[in-house]
């Protein structure tokens, strides 16, 4: 029986919020959402989000039209707390994880289902969801340039030094960022 390789997994996190007031840098970020979630299912990833709103809903929606697999694990126990008490969308994801853990446990079941961690933007949720994949050395992929948390992390990476095994890739283009995370993950792979 010969063995088959599973696909990436890849956990976007990010603004739930948009983030920006000027029309022109609202359009930028969500044109570089929409590209993530189309490269995301070029490079024939699974996508993985906190099924929330903002920049992984754009993720997850421009990745489904393209084709690829999206998977949101949810804070709720239910779709009703979901959609109700979280006031989050249904409709983004192809599968909805319900765990009934709140935000910082959902964070948690993220950053462990994804082989690669990209950070888009971002508050201090994004910032929970990095200190998580850092401290289990994770690939992380920063999408510069974003705001937030993005903007930061090589400030934040310095504080911890040397002491984990995550390796942080730095782009601005969607393409490259993928690209270089993926083959980062190989690198650790092979």
């Amino acid at each position: 029986m010969s063995k088959v390789a599973a696909r990436p997994v890849i956990g976007v996190m990010g603004s739930a919020r948009e983030g920006s007031s000027d029309n022109d840098e609202a359009q930028r970020l969500r044109s570089l959402a929409e590209r993530l979630g189309e490269v995301l299912a070029e490079r024939n990833c699974v996508l993985v989000t906190g099924a929330t709103t903002g920049f992984p809903d754009m993720v997850s929606r421009a990745a489904r039209a393209r084709g690829g697999l999206a998977i949101g694990v949810s804070p709720a126990l239910s779709r009703r707390e979901h959609v109700s008490e979280y006031l989050l969308p249904d409709d983004a994801a192809d599968v909805i994880i319900y765990t009934g853990f709140g935000l910082k446990g959902r964070n948690v079941i993220n950053v462990r289902t994804a082989d690669i961690v990209i950070i888009f933007g971002g508050g201090i949720g994004t910032l929970n969801e990095f200190t998580i994949a850092h401290d289990e050395g994770k690939v992380i992929g920063v999408l510069e340039g974003t705001g937030g948390v993005a903007d930061r992390v090589k400030e934040l990476a310095a504080l911890y030094g040397e002491r984990y095994a995550s390796e942080i890739v730095f782009e601005s283009n969607p393409e490259a960022l993928i690209d270089k995370c993926l083959w980062a993950l190989g690198e650790r792979d092979s």
